[in-house]
């Protein structure tokens, strides 16, 4: 008797497996996942849902979706698939295309807010990433973005909840609509017609958006504290690399500015000068704009500053978002005298000719003396490499 109640329960299993997996898959060519299709009155667009690595995110914008949302209390809302009908309310070219505004001017939302909910693994590195907008942190509602080109200034700003896996043509064709200028607001509507929720997948199938919402609502805030402590621990060790980093950088090129100033020349301001190599480029005016490479270090050696990527790796000082913004790049400086502030560095540019690349040790009295200036203190001597590049036309 009980071997036959194993295999009558087993034969259930075995059923109900077979006709879980026996579903049919909409998109049978993406695999198993948590998409989410986006019809809109310009074709449509699918994007792949990060369930596992953002599920409070992606639990709400599922629930707001499918009518089920727990925080929804509107009766007008209630029960009903929030985005259908909405638009894409906000519209630039070459940058995002923004919906999910019952408002349709970017000021509604569905009647609750929640927290940012950041992956580290998850970046607005490319077009088609789907990404929530908000207002400020912990301002997310109903309102989410899709990208048309890498974003990286807006990582851990928006949460990253899934990218594009089909439609990037339609998303690129709404990117091009007419807008108001000021609002960006597309002249004729894009409207969200449906947003359809799609499982494949055992995984996918089993994802509950009200039960996922009501588990991981709670525990956001332990994440958020548990990511600030890692965060911290991390940013400390990386102050400790960089610290050491730059100490010995800093000892190995006061030796090396050291002997450049035993056989550097001496002006009768008091600027020094040692000449690295000669150029043989032409000479620029006062009324020339040059293109400048430089490194400028205080009297310990320690950086101040450079716009060449590799002097500020040597000192630990490298910046991504610096490299992102064209930093790392010759540096225009007009040799107009009165637009150049120090003394010192007015008279040493002002000897060069394209091709130079020169040596200066500035006394205080020649920067910015007894006053200083931001992270300069009073009566510090300063040690410049300057390149130039070229004459800017």
């Amino acid at each position: 008797m009980k071997f036959f109640k194993s295999l009558l329960t087993l034969s259930i299993i075995t059923l109900f497996i077979g006709a879980t997996s026996c579903q049919e898959d909409k998109y049978p060519d993406l695999g198993d996942g948590l998409f989410a299709e986006i019809v809109t009155n310009k074709g449509t667009m699918v994007a792949k849902l990060t369930y596992e690595k953002t599920p409070l995110t992606v639990a709400s914008f599922v629930a707001l979706a499918e009518g089920n949302h727990p925080m929804v209390k509107d009766s007008l809302k209630k029960g009903r698939p929030f985005y259908n009908g909405l638009i894409f309310h906000r519209v630039m070219n070459e940058f995002m295309i923004q919906g999910g505004d019952p408002n349709g001017n970017g000021s509604g939302g569905p009647g609750f807010k929640f927290g940012d909910e950041f992956d580290e693994s998850l970046k607005h590195d490319k077009p088609g990433i789907l990404s929530m907008a908000n207002s400020g942190p912990a301002t997310n509602g109903s309102q989410f973005f899709i990208t048309e080109k890498p974003t990286p200034w807006l990582d851990n700003r928006h949460t990253v909840f899934g990218e594009l896996v089909l439609g990037l043509n339609v998303h690129d064709s709404i990117s091009n609509v007419q807008v108001e200028k000021g609002s960006n607001r597309p002249l004729d509507s894009v409207i969200i017609e449906q947003i359809n929720i799609v499982r494949q997948g055992f995984s996918a199938r089993k994802f509950d958006a009200p039960k996922t919402w009501e588990k991981e609502l709670p525990l956001l805030e332990e994440k958020r504290k548990a990511k600030e402590e890692e965060a911290r621990k991390k940013k400390e060790e990386e102050m400790r690399i960089a610290k050491e980093k730059e100490e010995k950088a800093a000892k190995e090129v006061l030796s090396t500015f050291n002997d450049y100033k035993s056989k550097a020349t001496t002006s009768e301001s008091g600027l020094m000068t040692y000449i690295l190599k000669e150029g043989d480029g032409e000479k620029p005016t006062t009324a020339d704009t040059v293109l400048i490479n430089y490194q400028s270090h205080f009297s310990d050696g320690k950086l101040l500053g450079s716009n060449v990527k590799e002097v500020e790796e040597q000192f630990g000082k490298y910046n991504e978002v610096k490299e992102q913004r064209g930093f790392y790049q010759p540096k225009p400086i007009s040799l107009d005298p009165t637009k150049i502030m120090e003394a010192g560095v007015r008279e040493g540019l002002g000897n060069m000719k394209v091709g130079d690349k020169v040596f200066l040790y500035i006394p205080s009295h020649l920067a910015y003396g007894e006053s200083g200036r931001g992270p300069i203190p009073a009566n510090e001597d300063l040690m410049f490499i300057f390149e130039m590049v070229e004459i800017k036309k």
